[in-house]
């Protein structure tokens, strides 16, 4: 399994929700700590690429072009060229990113799904996860590429793989299917997910 992420798309918008003085100084501080690699891990990278290669499977992405890398033992440390605003802010990204990509190829990352509602149930069909949540026809979701989902007792979904972001994305598309309602909580929530409910209208 594989998979890519480019650190410049979608830049624009993670530097508006991080402009505030604070959260550089935090994202700078997280660039500066070096990533330590396990023995069951290679990262090879160049000016413009770094790929990160362990026993769940191989992840790559882009590098900025004001972000450099190098190797000192079993660590990767991460540099940056200038101290704008911007630079800061990829500095911690970057290192985040690299981090979650070391995590993934050796422990994988889940999320972790449940469905209320009677008779709302989910079961796998070939390559796609059949949803059952109230709509006249059953919900196919095709399962994509480098993701694992899991069902049990039909409630409950495990959605795995080695890419957090692609987890992440793929638990929020299968939770978008039928949101939680607002007065019972039916519907298909995050595990642990606290649904504020509504007070139904009482008759007069």
């Amino acid at each position: 399994m594989s998979g890519q992420w480019s650190v410049e798309r979608g830049f624009d918008h993670f530097l508006l929700t991080t402009c505030h003085p604070l959260k550089e100084v935090v994202m700078s501080r997280i660039g500066r700590m070096p990533i330590v690699v396990p023995k069951d891990v290679k990262i090879s990278f160049d000016s413009t690429k770094v790929e990160v290669t362990g026993p769940k499977g191989n992840l790559s992405q882009s590098l900025p072009s004001r972000i450099t890398l190098s190797v000192d033992g079993d660590k990767v440390l991460i540099r940056r060229e200038g101290e704008d605003r911007s630079s800061r802010a990829l500095h911690g990204l970057t290192r985040s990113l690299i981090a979650n990509m070391v995590t993934g190829v050796t422990k994988g990352f889940e999320r972790r799904l449940e469905i209320v509602g009677i008779g709302f149930r989910a079961d796998i069909e070939k390559s796609a996860l059949k949803l059952s949540v109230g709509f006249s026809h059953p919900v196919l979701y095709p399962i994509p590429e480098g993701i694992r989902v899991e069902v049990e007792k039909q409630t409950q979904i495990t959605v795995r793989g080695i890419d957090k972001q692609q987890v992440g994305t793929v638990a929020a598309k299968l939770r978008s299917i039928k949101p939680p309602e607002p007065y019972k909580g039916k519907g298909i929530r995050y595990l642990g997910e606290h649904i504020r409910k509504k007070v139904g209208k009482t008759k007069a």
